[in-house]
């Protein structure tokens, strides 16, 4: 269960994962003991996944964004694993969704242009038998963008 502390050092983590222990600890009004222990058994317990930096993907060259919706008629298991599998072996796809509704996954695709989004298609379709209905949304503005979670009292 988190306590106050703990939900005070995941937002500050959340928004500036490179703060030293000793800012984070002055934030919570701990030493750095301790402060390293509550971090340590946030990680252990998986609150903590891990820390990345985040990328502004116009200025690495990624300049279209891509929401993608498959339908399909295979709801195997088998055919699950290997759509799965095929997915996470694919460095354009941000997040990758299992939904329930309209349709029955859901991406988030970055590439750098409409060429390169083509060839990724083509890639996904070739390479994974049963999708009957996959339709691309492309954005014209990112107007949000944070990977920070907002954490329940």
């Amino acid at each position: 269960m988190l306590d106050k502390i703990d939900r005070k050092l995941l937002t500050l983590l959340q928004e500036d994962s490179s703060l030293s222990l000793n800012t984070l600890a002055e934030a919570v009004n701990l030493t750095s003991t301790p402060c390293w222990k509550r971090l340590k058994r946030l990680e252990d317990e998986g609150y903590i996944r891990k820390r990345v930096a985040l990328l502004d993907s116009e200025k690495i060259g990624l300049g279209l964004t891509v929401i993608v919706m498959i339908r399909t008629q295979q709801h195997n298991s088998e055919w699950y694993e290997q759509f799965v599998s095929f997915v996470k072996q694919m460095p354009e796809v941000l997040t990758f969704y299992r939904m329930a509704g309209e349709c029955d996954y859901l991406m988030h695709v970055e590439v750098v242009d409409m060429k390169s989004y083509d060839q990724f298609y083509k890639r996904m379709v070739n390479g994974v038998p049963g999708l009957i209905d996959v339709t691309s949304n492309f954005a014209m503005e990112k107007i949000k963008y944070t990977t920070a979670m907002p954490i329940p009292e």
